[in-house]
Parts: structure tokens; C-alpha cells; sequence
């Protein structure tokens, strides 16, 4: 029987990880067994998670700092717990600091180690290509011109496509959504998405909710969506709460359904920069990106960064097909008036679809590629697809 020993930092790592897992399932001669570190979508695929995976879910240097004792622990836990279960292969999906600790741990143990989610060597500090090769056998590229960065350190590396594309974000049911919601036609419907971490929400709601107040009046009646996660939902009511004006006609929903169903019946969306701008583009969203972090973390960032843009989008396109405000352009007063104009006029620009198709690797899903290398890692040849046996 195969063991695969799975970690992931972060809630987007932990929907790569859930949809691997299954992938893995379906291609594996015999059935898996799954451990490590993951959150609910890992662990409904499989996973035996051996802590919360949400104690790593911490970015940027000054909120990352008084966790880092807990960090640490949690290293050598999941270290000496990958020792003792002495799976076929470990698979690391982003999380790259708690993760590369993990690895030097593991040096010398013979268990080959998959990362899935090349680091941004493009974007800042390239020496981290040869750093990758020596701890992990195998990296696994989300954007197509990644692999060439860690061939020439010495590593494999696979571009398996952007596992954005196997979500339902572009299919959702935004007439059901209004429906259900009692939003008429007529109402312009605004999607607010300040992130899918603790920080990320108390850094950015507090500024969406000036931005709202001050377009109120511009726009006229106008009702929000605002997707969150079961463990962020007392915080983003509690801020509603405080400003209960400029939250007027607040949807707050939970879950990929009524998220997706949401970006299908909005005419605009405000939404902290990550994966989820990668979803508003699928489902044809016009969206603003707005983030912001901490001072510190921001004065580094600016030091070590070298790309133009926050968002895959743009990357890819080298343009600003999604407006961005990051850091001190994330205010209402810049977000309001560009907020206001985006609901009033709507429009994508076109290149976002040329920019989606780039993030594809061939005609399999991107979750059924990696786990192909996950299995070839681990010394077992993919077997024929579920869904091929049973045509």
C-alpha cells in the first residue's frame, strides 16, 4: 500500500492538497493512505491531519515573529512524526518556510520529497531555485515558464497547470444567487472578499468598509456578498458590527457553491490579492485587487521584490488587466471612485481569458498531472483514471 505524507501551510495550499489527494486516489494501483498536515478540504479527501492547519496560516514578518516558537515545535513534530510513518513520498505544497524546515530535518532519511507550488524565484530572491534543489527531489510549477528557473539549478520540475482551473468558479448560478438571496435584477450586487486569513481580514475590512460608505451614495441601493470561512466569521461579523452603515445589505455566505454562484450574479468585485483573483477572472467578474500588510513586512517587500503586479493575471500579461491598489494605494480614496465606475460600467478586458489558457498543462486536469509525479516519486506507475474504467 502507498504512503503519502501531505503539508500545507495555507487555505489555497490546502484546496491543491484536497484535489491531489483525489487525484491520487483515482490513479494509484492500490488504495493511498494519507497523513501530515492539511485543513478541512484535505482532510474531508483523506487526510489524518496531525494538528491544525491553521496555526501556519500567518504572513508577512510582524505577525509572523510571536509565532515562531509554535512554528518551530510544529517543525520538528511533523519531522519526527514523517520519520516514524516512513511514507513512500512527502509532498509539500507551498507554505516554502515552514516547509523547507521541514526538509532539512528530513536529510538523510531517503524519502524523496515532492513541493508543489514553485517559489516566485522570478519575482524575488532567485537563489532560492538552488536552495529548492537541494532539499526537495521534484517541484511541481503552477505558471508554464517556471520549470526552466529550477532546471538550471539541478532539479526536476514539471509544469502541471494552475489548479485554479479545475474549480467551479466559472460556473456559477448567479440567477439562483439572487433568487435566493432576495437581490432583485435591477440592484447592483458587489462581491467583497478581504481574505482568507486572520490578518488579511482586520488589515482590509476596515478600509473596504470606507470605501463602501464613501460610493454608497454615488451608487445608490446596492447589496454585498461576502464569502468568508467558518473560523472567520465571528471576526468579519464583529467588524460589520462596528460599521454596521457601510455593511448594509450584507450577504455573508460560506462555501465554494455559494461563492462561485455569487461571482456568477455580481457586477463587481472588491477582493484582497491571492487565488481568488484567479477565480473572479474564470467566472468573467470585472474585479478590483486591492492589499495591504504591515509596515515592516511592506518595507521589506519593496526592497526584495522585482515584478510590476500582484496578481497572476497581470503577471502573465505584463499589463494591468485587473486594477490593483497595494499598500498605500489600498485607501477609500482611491478605491471608491475606481469601485464606483466598475459597477456603473462593468467590462473585463480581454486578454484575461488569453491569460487563463496559459495556465493550462495539456488536456488533464492540473491535480491529475501532479499527482502522476507525486506516484512516479514514490515509485509507482499511475494506473488508468476511475473515470476511464468505468467508460
Amino acid at each position: 500500500m502507498t504512503k503519502i505524507y501531505l503539508i500545507a501551510g495555507e487555505p489555497s495550499g490546502d484546496i491543491l492538497g484536497g484535489r491531489l489527494i483525489s487525484a491520487l486516489k483515482d490513479l494509484a494501483p492500490s488504495m493511498p493512505t494519507f497523513h501530515g498536515v492539511g485543513g478541512d478540504q484535505m482532510q474531508a479527501a483523506g487526510l489524518q491531519s496531525l494538528f491544525p492547519m491553521h496555526e501556519l496560516s500567518v504572513m508577512g514578518l510582524a505577525e509572523v515573529v510571536p509565532q515562531i516558537p509554535k512554528i518551530l515545535r510544529r517543525v520538528t513534530e511533523t519531522a519526527a512524526d514523517i520519520r516514524t510513518q516512513k511514507p513512500d513520498v512527502v509532498v509539500t505544497i507551498d507554505a516554502p518556510d515552514f516547509c523547507s524546515r521541514v526538509a532539512k530535518k528530513l536529510k538523510g532519511s531517503g524519502i524523496p520529497i515532492v513541493h508543489y507550488v514553485a517559489p516566485s524565484v522570478w519575482a524575488w530572491r532567485p537563489g532560492r531555485a538552488q536552495k529548492l534543489a537541494g532539499l526537495c527531489d521534484h517541484v511541481m510549477c503552477l505558471l508554464p515558464f517556471e520549470p526552466t528557473y529550477f532546471e538550471r539549478a539541478g532539479m526536476r520540475a514539471t509544469f502541471v497547470g494552475h489548479s485554479i482551473l479545475e474549480s467551479g468558479a466559472g460556473n456559477g448560478d448567479g440567477p439562483g444567487f439572487r433568487q435566493r438571496h432576495g437581490i432583485p435584477d435591477d440592484t447592483p450586487l458587489l462581491v467583497v472578499l478581504p481574505g482568507s486569513r486572520m490578518g488579511e481580514v482586520t488589515r482590509h475590512l476596515p478600509v473596504f468598509a470606507e470605501t463602501l460608505t464613501r460610493m454608497r451614495g454615488d451608487i445608490g441601493p446596492l447589496h454585498i456578498a461576502l464569502p468568508t470561512l467558518a473560523r472567520l466569521k465571528n471576526t468579519v461579523q464583529a467588524a460589520m458590527e462596528a460599521q454596521p452603515s457601510a455593511w448594509a445589505n450584507t450577504h455573508i455566505i460560506e462555501g465554494d457553491t455559494e461563492k462561485y454562484d455569487a461571482f456568477a450574479a455580481a457586477n463587481a468585485a472588491l477582493a484582497a490579492s491571492g487565488t481568488v483573483s484567479l477565480e473572479l477572472a474564470m467566472a468573467g467578474t470585472p474585479s478590483l485587487i486591492a492589499y495591504k500588510v504591515a509596515p515592516l513586512s511592506a518595507w521589506l517587500a519593496r526592497r526584495l521584490l522585482t515584478i510590476k503586479y500582484a496578481s497572476i493575471i497581470n503577471l502573465i500579461l505584463n499589463k494591468s488587466a485587473m486594477p490593483e491598489f497595494i499598500q498605500e494605494n489600498c485607501t477609500a480614496d482611491k478605491l471608491a471612485p475606481a469601485l464606483s465606475n466598475l459597477l456603473k460600467n462593468g467590462g473585463q478586458d480581454a486578454d484575461i481569458k488569453v491569460a487563463l489558457a496559459k495556465l493550462r498543462a495539456g488536456t488533464d486536469a492540473p491535480s491529475t498531472n501532479a499527482a502522476r509525479v507525486v506516484l512516479a516519486e514514490a515509485g509507482h506507475e499511475a494506473g488508468p483514471r476511475a473515470t476511464d474504467t468505468q467508460s
